[in-house]
């Protein structure tokens, strides 16, 4: 396999989104494309681009002291959670799906998505730095944390199954092969299921796991604590609603794209309701953990575990799978006005920039900055 696909002999307007027989496209144009949701997608997600230093964090610090013990665990045990998931999802879609992609703007997108998920990381480290005396007391126990590697452990082998058997595809081919002394059957279809299995885990991933957390950091700002965590997070959160926008838009255009797919929909339909159910439990077991000890003003485990359900019922079905629950409505209403509308002012706010970046530009340069320098 190259980096440049001499073997594209076809109109990119004709190849499948992933795994097409002449590979990948071999020249990168977007003047026509197959799919152009992607492109908007993209297009969008540049448009929000943010950095975590253009939220002002300093007043958090003085709200964290200030919180209760139950507070704080909450607080702290939901940021560790949210780096685990993003430190997986960081890495991840450039790892399991790119090199599998035949179309352009497919390309570009998953790109950008897995750079996106960057900043998000970074954005733990900004609100960590400015709270916490020892940062290292948050990042290095979490992985000790039962409830949260299990969770990692769930997203990453769907991950980890495609790395693997498309790393077997790519330098051996379809065929009966020995690795490691063990007999291993490749196959391009099953390497697809395993693709359908992986989307479908991050749809799950995108739409349901990262919303207790969410919904506790929105608490503490109704209570007008941490804002600037909560800005944050709602930055994170319109950017997660792109991400899951792609996924859903995956699980719907691949069966029409690609004959395969359409059955593997049907044969998998089972274990991708089964996957999203297991997310659901998953983050109930979650709320049950920060709460095991009380409850805040305006949130309890059990509001968080009907929350958990609403939106488990409406990320199922708009993938077409059935959630053996009645929708009904949000329990938590209030969540709305920090997701909904997709536009986010970032602007001076009392919890936001206290110093612009301009593109990186450095403002105060005088006639003496360049001195000593020579062309």
């Amino acid at each position: 396999m190259s980096v440049f696909n001499l073997n594209d002999t076809k109109k990119h307007t004709e190849k499948l989104a992933f795994l097409d027989s002449t590979g990948p496209a071999a020249v990168q144009r977007y003047e026509t494309l197959k799919y152009k949701q992607f492109d908007k997608l993209t297009k969008n997600q540049l448009g929000f681009f943010w950095q975590p230093e253009e939220v002002d964090v300093v007043l958090d610090a003085k709200d964290f002291k200030e919180l209760t013990d139950f507070e704080q665990h909450i607080f702290t045990s939901n940021l560790k959670r949210q780096i685990l998931l993003d430190s997986v999802q960081g890495r991840s879609p450039n790892l399991a799906f790119l090199p599998l992609c035949s179309l352009p703007e497919l390309e570009t997108w998953i790109q950008t998505w897995a750079f996106n998920e960057t900043i998000h990381s970074r954005s733990y480290t900004h609100i960590i730095r400015n709270i916490y005396s020892d940062p290292g007391r948050v990042f290095d126990d979490l992985i000790n944390i039962e409830p949260i590697v299990n969770c990692a452990k769930d997203i990453s082998k769907y991950y980890d199954d495609v790395i693997e058997y498309g790393t077997y595809y790519r330098l051996l081919g379809s065929g009966t092969h020995t690795i490691n002394g063990k007999e291993i059957v490749v196959s391009e279809y099953e390497l697809k299921k395993k693709l359908w299995l992986a989307i479908n885990s991050v749809n799950a991933l995108e739409g349901i796991r990262f919303y207790v957390s969410f919904a506790c950091s929105w608490a503490f700002a109704e209570l007008k604590k941490m804002e600037g965590n909560a800005k944050i997070i709602k930055l994170i959160c319109r950017d997660e609603n792109i991400h899951l926008a792609s996924t859903q838009l995956l699980i719907k255009l691949l069966p029409t794209d690609d004959a395969d797919f359409a059955k593997i929909k049907e044969e998998t339909k089972d274990e991708c309701a089964t996957m999203f159910l297991s997310a659901a439990a998953q983050e109930k077991a979650w709320a049950e953990y920060l709460f095991k000890d009380g409850s805040m003003i305006g949130l309890n485990t059990q509001l968080l575990c009907q929350y958990v359900d609403w939106l488990t019922c409406k990320r199922m079905t708009a993938v077409g799978l059935d959630c053996g629950m009645k929708p009904g409505s949000n329990p938590l209403p209030w969540t709305q006005k920090w997701i909904a509308g997709s536009e986010v002012q970032v602007a001076p706010q009392e919890t936001e920039i206290t110093t612009y970046i301009i593109g990186g530009t450095k403002q105060d340069v005088d006639t003496n900055t360049f001195s000593g320098l020579s062309l």
